[in-house]
């Protein structure tokens, strides 16, 4: 079964716990049957998951071109950080 807790941890990647709530929901829609309380639980699971991602993906900082430019040129006039 999958745990958002293990995603939250570390533990396991966001990627590999959608890919194991999708078999689980396949599975469990097969054994249960497609209206079945069980299975549209099991999709909402996905649909948690896939948020979630969706979610970290726009929580990253998106460098700028001069961020991308002091990482390649550090020494550079531009990249120069002074104490006053």
């Amino acid at each position: 079964m999958v745990s958002i807790n293990e995603v939250i941890n570390g533990k396991k990647t966001i990627e590999a716990a959608i890919l194991e709530a999708i078999t689980e929901a396949r599975t469990t829609c097969t054994e249960n049957g497609n209206n079945s309380p069980n299975c549209a639980v099991a999709w909402d699971i996905v649909e948690e998951l896939q948020a979630e991602k969706a979610h970290q993906k726009q929580a990253k900082h998106r460098k700028t071109a001069l961020e991308d430019y002091c990482e390649m040129y550090p020494d550079a006039l531009e990249c120069l950080i002074y104490d006053l």
